[in-house]
């Protein structure tokens, strides 16, 4: 079975490896074919790489956590770039209500009080008198990721890649063609919208941070990952529109900001990048895999890329090589899909 994976996103990259070590032993052949001429150019080169399927509780539906607790698994173990030093949530005094509701709306999380938030982050000694902390997420860098991902696929014996290529113009025939081309897809899936997210890079000796902070805030709330040597990823804005390239000097201002309101030190350290793209998602903001005829549509992970596509990877590949069928994704019916969470595969894919 030959099974041809359109993008090297971080959707196609996780599923071309899913299929071609599930597939190995039934003589599946991958091909990955990918217009850019380096993988990982899409969305997902601007994401913030925070593992946290609880800390996502705050606003997404109880699937995405369920579906984002295999990418820890994923991203320690199979392809082991992420490191494990849990997830920190603060809030500035005055916006003490919307930590408690993150609290009610999140799990597994330990509460700290303001000598709990030193010891664990010295840096912000005497900033936060109260926080939450998540102690088994895990955060990662995405390009360095995306990379080692790839070179995962390229020791693969049954993986043939094709960068700098176009899809349409391969003579070959594919029995599966799995379409991971994110919002470039929004010709063939109806309803499928993009949403903005805009992001900077900054470079501080002044502050060290061991793991991702997030700042809860009723309108600009702002996540800061370290990326190692001073580095930091601050993002991101979410934004109803589908202009995929440019920063607004508005968007900036805020995320500067809401980093200094983190730690005054940030108000001096150097931009070293600013970066944004659109991401896909559908109306209830759940990734979907769609099958139409002989090929498999994984699509709509919105800004969860990296804690999703390890899942949805797994499932695609079981659904072409064992006939599994996963109402959870692959319903199109919210109501449906929301009953069906984390029955996994209880019924056989209808006849194709």
């Amino acid at each position: 079975m030959l099974v041809r994976v359109i993008g090297a996103g971080v959707a196609g990259l996780t599923a071309a490896f899913e299929i071609a070590r599930m597939g190995a032993p039934h003589g599946a052949q991958v091909e990955l074919v990918e217009k850019n001429p380096q993988p990982g150019r899409g969305c997902s080169f601007f994401a913030g790489g925070m593992i946290a399927p609880w800390c996502e509780l705050q606003s997404a539906e109880p699937l995405v956590a369920e579906l984002g607790r295999e990418a820890l698994s994923f991203w320690t173990r199979d392809v082991p770039v992420a490191e494990v030093a849990g997830s920190l949530v603060v809030a500035p005094a005055r916006d003490h209500a919307e930590l408690e509701d993150f609290t009610r709306r999140t799990r597994r999380f330990e509460r700290l009080d303001e000598a709990g938030v030193a010891a664990l982050e010295p840096d912000l000694a005497g900033r936060f008198s109260q926080a939450l902390f998540f102690p088994e997420e895990a955060h990662l860098e995405p390009r360095a990721a995306m990379q080692a991902l790839f070179q995962c696929l390229g020791r693969l014996e049954n993986v043939a890649i094709r960068l700098g290529a176009d899809a349409a113009e391969e003579a070959s025939r594919p029995d599966w063609t799995i379409d991971c081309r994110g919002y470039a897809a929004r010709g063939d899936l109806d309803g499928l919208r993009g949403v903005k997210g805009e992001m900077l890079v900054l470079r501080s000796e002044e502050i060290e941070l061991s793991r991702p902070v997030r700042m809860l805030h009723p309108r600009h709330p702002v996540y800061i990952v370290p990326r190692g040597a001073g580095v930091f990823m601050v993002g991101a804005t979410m934004i109803e529109n589908e202009e995929r390239s440019r920063v607004t000097a508005r968007s900036i201002v805020e995320l500067v900001n809401s980093a200094y309101a983190i730690h005054p030190a940030f108000a001096e350290a150097e931009i070293l990048e600013t970066g944004s793209d659109v991401r896909p998602a559908f109306a209830d903001n759940l990734p979907r895999i769609v099958a139409r005829g002989r090929t498999l549509y994984i699509n709509g992970l919105y800004r969860h890329g990296f804690l999703l596509a390890p899942a949805l990877a797994r499932r695609a590949a079981r659904f072409l090589l064992a006939g599994e069928y996963f109402p959870e994704v692959m319903n199109a019916d919210h109501g449906e899909r929301t009953d069906a969470r984390g029955r996994g595969a209880d019924a056989r894919a209808p006849a194709r």
